[in-house]
This record gives structure tokens, C-alpha cells and sequence, in this order.
């Protein structure tokens, strides 16, 4: 799948974005690192920019709020939805809670923020005008994401609650780590895993990039780190960064895979952490 200009089947993470404190220092290490190019900031939106990839919509880079300072960076993955008010209600009455409550942002749509029963923090996005990525699967746009659990068995009935997902179970040498789908999508929409980092659980992202291997000095140099060197899976290799800020992402390629293949190799890495 590349091009993606149509809204996402609900359920399916169609958005990433991240609150840094220096806008300019992130533009610059991910422009070097994915090659992305960035809107001009929207003052009505708090100075938030879109980040694009050969021309198509990839990723959102805004300015941290007043009094976070200090606070830990993180992608937040957003999952699409129709009717954000019921997904409000179905959060809440299955153990969520509320970060920020649904807004609309003019008349790009609507968002909300929460965390699940597990404390992944993750968005909820009803498509206005901005449908979320234009693309995935090629350099510079996302390969995969998932949530990585310290309660998997809770997270799981959390998620199949409140977006209906149903689950493909993989074997992961003892670890358990399913694929999601969601109706209407054409393809696994993501993944689900036992285990997390030293931060808790959390919802994680990939980007595809042609080589991961030429991507390592250029993280270095950009200010980023490389957490887990280049390995090989089935379809190709991937790593594990961070960003100039703490941010964790993973970069995938070539893009020559299945989404098991992927989903397997990230969910791994996530959990190893």
C-alpha cells in the first residue's frame, strides 16, 4: 500500500504527531533522517506544522504547551474513528481515561487524547478536511504501529471493546503479540504486545526508510541515538532510535515485507526496551 488520500476505516491509526520543546531542532533531525519537508506553522493551532514525505502527509510537529517543560516526548499514535463522541463514551466506559476531551480543530476534524487501562497514551481522530496520512510504506512515511503492554491480556479487551478489533496471534517464542484488523480495513491495521519499556506502555512508530543502514550515522549526526543496531527479519532489516528529544521510534526497510513480518520485528524490539 502506498497512496492513502481517503479517510481511514475507523479503528486504524491513521495519524502520529509530538509536542517538542525546540520546533526548529526537530524539523531539522527529521528532515535529515526522513527527509521530510514542513508546513508553515498554524498560529490559530498552537505553531502546529504538518510534516510531508515526497509531497504526501506523513506526521504533525508542534511546540510544547505552557508548563510542560520538562515533560517526556513521545509520539502519540491517533486512531481513526466516525462518531468521536461515541468512541468518548465507549473509552470512558471501559477504564480509559481522558486527556483532553473531543475539540474540533476547525475544520481540519475533530481530536481527542487518552490513556488505556495499561496507561498507553494514544489520540482519537474523526477526519474534517485532514484525513490523516496520505501514504504509508514509503521512505519517509509510517511502516507500523503498536501498543506494547505491561497488562497485554487487558489491553486487548480494552481495544476490541472500543474500536472492535480482532486479533491474529503470532508466534512470538513466548511472548504474546497479535497483528489487529479492523472492519473495512485491507489489510492488518497494527499491533498488539505483551511487555514495555522503562516508560510503561505505550503506543510505538515505525517509518519506512529505503536503507537502515545508511540511516545509523545520520541519526548520530542529526542528534538522535541508536538504540538497537540493524538487524535482519524476513523481508528486510530495521533499527531502533531515538530522537534529539527521547523520542523512541523504530526505521524499517526496504519495503519488501508483509505486515506479520513487520509487526513480529517491532513488536520485539519495542518489548526489548
Amino acid at each position: 500500500m502506498s497512496a492513502h488520500p481517503d479517510k481511514w476505516p475507523a479503528g486504524t491509526p491513521c495519524w502520529v504527531d509530538m509536542m517538542v520543546p525546540d520546533v526548529a531542532r526537530s524539523q531539522a533531525f527529521y528532515r535529515a533522517v526522513l527527509g521530510w519537508d514542513f508546513s508553515e506553522p498554524v498560529a490559530e493551532f498552537g505553531g502546529y506544522s504538518n510534516a510531508s514525505a515526497n509531497g504526501q502527509l506523513a506526521a504533525g510537529l508542534s511546540p510544547q504547551m505552557e508548563g510542560m517543560d520538562g515533560a517526556p516526548v513521545a509520539w502519540m499514535t491517533y486512531l481513526a474513528t466516525d462518531d468521536i463522541d461515541a468512541t468518548h463514551e465507549r473509552v470512558t466506559g471501559n477504564g480509559g481515561q481522558v486527556i483532553a476531551p473531543p475539540m474540533q480543530v476547525g475544520e481540519m476534524g475533530s481530536m481527542a487524547c487518552y490513556t488505556d487501562p495499561t496507561g498507553a497514551a494514544f489520540g482519537v481522530w474523526q477526519a474534517g478536511q485532514h484525513t490523516g496520512f496520505n501514504a504509508v510504506d514509503e521512505p519517509g512515511t509510517v511502516a507500523w504501529d503498536d501498543v506494547m503492554s505491561t497488562d497485554y491480556d487487558a489491553a486487548r479487551r480494552f481495544y476490541a471493546a472500543v474500536f472492535g478489533y480482532t486479533y491474529q496471534d503470532l508466534d512470538m517464542g513466548g511472548m504474546k503479540y497479535a497483528m489487529f484488523s479492523v472492519a473495512g480495513g485491507q489489510r492488518e491495521a497494527g499491533g498488539i504486545g505483551e511487555g514495555a519499556g522503562a516508560g510503561g506502555s505505550a503506543w510505538n512508530v515505525a517509518f519506512t526508510v529505503a536503507d537502515v543502514d545508511a540511516a545509523v550515522d545520520t541519526i548520530g549526526e542529526a542528534g538522535g541515538t541508536v538504540v538497537d543496531a540493524p538487524s535482519d527479519f524476513q523481508y528486510g532489516r530495521i533499527l531502533s532510535a531515538t530522537g534529539p528529544d527521547g523520542e523512541r521510534f523504530q526505521l524499517v526497510s526496504p519495503q519488501k515485507k508483509d505486515e506479520q513480518a513487520a509487526g513480529e520485528q517491532v513488536g520485539a524490539q519495542t518489548a526489548d526496551a
